[in-house]
């Protein structure tokens, strides 16, 4: 099977999942942590060379203080999480906004983690308009990705998003230009592996032209 080299990781409907199951929205962030942890490690001993989640935009800061405490918690203890992992982490986000967590900051360089391994970027306080911010004005010819906030996020091959939703919500607008797109009907909360096996085995029967 052809392995993607980045795969981008859209984790939606946790909401939806809270309120299926009786509790409120903000109650389904939590949840999401332990199918992060899980779909690392198998992305890893598959051979993915890079692997990024969404955890929130700075448009997800406009919600409800209750929701937006609940997901940046969650952001905060996935970090944390695989930062326990061997793995080279990168936190991406506004820094500059006092929504980003300041318990994130020290992760907003690439840092190896135990041994080091995978390259894991984690999108936190992100917005498209703000990583395509220094473009604004410059009308030479440049090296576009160089120019990027996110410019140490690779090209991304397969995006898989939970939930059902078929948009990218602003998902590194750069990078994720020729992405595979796989959609998964389930929430994230309820991730199992066969919705990695299934975007992979949909992915290998892809044809790669890069608009050739």
């Amino acid at each position: 099977m052809r392995i993607p080299g980045h795969i981008g990781i859209i984790p939606d409907g946790n909401r939806r999942w809270a309120l299926e199951k009786g509790l409120h929205k903000e109650m389904g962030y939590a949840k999401g942590l332990d199918p992060g942890l899980k779909l690392f490690t198998l992305c890893r001993d598959l051979g993915v060379q890079e692997l990024t989640y969404y955890g929130f935009t700075m448009d997800n800061t406009k919600r409800p203080s209750v929701q937006t405490c609940a997901f940046t918690k969650a952001c905060i203890m996935a970090v944390e999480l695989l930062a326990t992992q061997d793995a080279d982490l990168l936190v991406v986000g506004n820094t500059d906004s006092s929504m980003f967590p300041k318990e994130l900051l020290n992760f907003t360089r690439r840092t190896t983690m135990g041994k080091g391994g995978m390259r894991v970027n984690f999108l936190v306080n992100y917005g498209w308009e703000w990583d395509l911010n220094n473009l604004m004005g410059i009308r030479k010819p440049i090296d576009l990705k160089k120019h990027l906030k996110s410019s140490d996020v690779s090209r991304v091959d397969l995006i898989i998003r939970w939930g059902g939703r078929r948009r990218l919500s602003g998902f590194l607008p750069v990078q994720s230009i020729y992405s595979d797109f796989y959609v998964i009907e389930d929430y994230w909360p309820d991730f199992k592996p066969d919705h990695l096996y299934s975007a992979l085995q949909w992915y290998d029967k892809q044809d790669i032209t890069l608009g050739g």
